[in-house]
């Protein structure tokens, strides 16, 4: 777990509050897994605007936290950076580079690898409209800041995130998922508090489908259920059961696929795994 406090030295001379005076200047904290696949987890006064690589992409909430996710293919370094009024703090962010292996998987039915058929190909659509809505679901809230469990109790790694899969011989994009082998009918839990924004049964490629909102745009997705146990516009609580494991969609076994996107940023869910807070 890396820490920093950084207080800008930006601050034009008497813009600072009698507030601020009083309790010393704002400050930029930043904590998290840096990483490639990983996050960042940072406070500011609320309602910061929080610059990403010279973009606006977040908020800080009404508690002052914000998240930021790291994809695959992030750079070695990012800079972050809080704005309210005429106070900035900033600071660049050294990523590691991550390590994903290649993976090959064969004897997948050719229509969840490649599919052709008209009415298939009509139902995926629908169904990635449903996707695409559910991931841009932005809540309110700082629920990502309490930490987060494993969703299930005991499961063994049968594949790893990020890895540059090879399905029937043709490659594909990367895989986006943590898949966690485990018995038909384990219990899934919720890793933390959220809303629930999609709880779908049947999808071609994912099967029974789950995604929760964590707050500001990170979602967490649980695929290839047997059963749902919650329903969209739901508020689950850290631990709650919210389904079980099965081998629905796209599948050769009986697993849960555990994926994580923040905004358009697809990251490793088994980072945010442990009591980190700020």
């Amino acid at each position: 777990m890396n820490r920093r406090g950084f207080t800008s030295g930006l601050l034009a001379a008497g813009a600072a509050s009698s507030a601020w005076a009083q309790a010393g200047p704002p400050t930029l904290q930043l904590t998290g897994r840096f990483t490639q696949g990983g996050f960042i987890l940072g406070r500011a006064p609320a309602g910061a605007l929080i610059f990403v690589d010279d973009e606006a992409l977040t908020a800080a909430g009404t508690g002052g936290r914000f998240f930021i996710g790291l994809d695959r293919d992030c750079g070695p370094l990012t800079r972050i950076e809080a704005r309210q009024g005429d106070w900035r703090a900033g600071e660049t962010v050294a990523i590691a580079r991550g390590d994903f292996p290649s993976q090959t998987i064969n004897g997948l039915p050719p229509t969840t690898v490649d599919p052709t058929d008209p009415a298939l190909l009509a139902r995926i659509r629908r169904e990635g409209s449903l996707k695409a809505d559910a991931y841009a679901s932005r809540v309110a809230s700082e629920d990502f800041a309490e930490g987060f469990d494993w969703p299930l109790a005991q499961f063994r790694v049968s594949s790893r995130w990020g890895s540059q899969r090879v399905l029937n011989g043709t490659p594909a994009r990367p895989h986006y998922g943590i898949d966690m082998a485990a018995p038909a009918g384990t219990d899934i839990h919720a890793p933390s508090d959220a809303l629930v924004v999609l709880a779908y049964p049947d999808m071609h490629y994912e099967g029974g489908i789950t995604f929760l909102d964590h707050g500001q745009g990170l979602i967490t997705v649980y695929l290839h259920q047997s059963r749902l146990l919650v329903e969209n516009g739901q508020r689950v609580t850290r631990g709650q059961v919210i389904g079980r494991v099965g081998s629905s969609g796209r599948a050769t076994g009986p697993h849960l696929c555990w994926r994580a996107r923040w905004r358009n940023r697809n990251f490793d869910p088994s980072t945010l795994v442990g009591s980190l807070t700020i």
